[in-house]
């Protein structure tokens, strides 16, 4: 079954390519999600307005993502923590409360685009690295001290 892909599909294609797949995933899966059209002839001429679509929303969402980036990078965030025997954190800080501190900033940012390696455990100054789009990473700064 060929179909004409309008977003892009893993493992099969970017939107705007016809492809070629079996009857049954693009028939049960592909076309009730509306992540494809059948290619009939007024559809190959479509082809070309479905990428155009696609590459304007593409770069709408960098530009968002760039604002985005723009304001976290201005941000120098600090959380005030408790901590015991050589200066080592009680518990941690975590993605989850780095979101939280971003959302009192007002920007909305999903934990799981937080790419913290492991929970902080040590005072100091981290470069965070969020990543907001599939090519857009900002460095958030974080300030972990010690609570008075």
């Amino acid at each position: 079954m060929k179909v004409i892909l309008r977003e892009d599909v893993p493992d099969i294609g970017r939107a705007g390519q016809t492809v070629e797949v079996k009857a049954g995933f693009g028939r049960n899966y592909l076309l009730p999600r509306n992540l494809a059209i059948l290619a009939t002839k007024a559809n190959l001429k479509a082809v070309g307005e479905i990428a155009k679509q696609k590459e304007l929303a593409d770069r709408k969402r960098r530009r968002e993502a760039e604002v985005i980036k723009e304001q976290i990078e201005k941000l120098e965030i600090s959380t005030e923590v408790l901590v015991g025997e050589d200066e080592k954190l009680f518990g941690s800080v975590t993605s989850a409360d780095i979101s939280a501190m971003l959302e009192k900033q007002n920007i909305i940012i999903d934990k799981r685009a937080i790419q913290l390696e492991n929970p902080i455990k040590v005072l100091g100054v981290y470069t965070v690295p969020v990543k907001i789009d599939k090519d857009v990473t900002a460095n958030l700064k974080l300030w972990v001290i010690k609570k008075s």
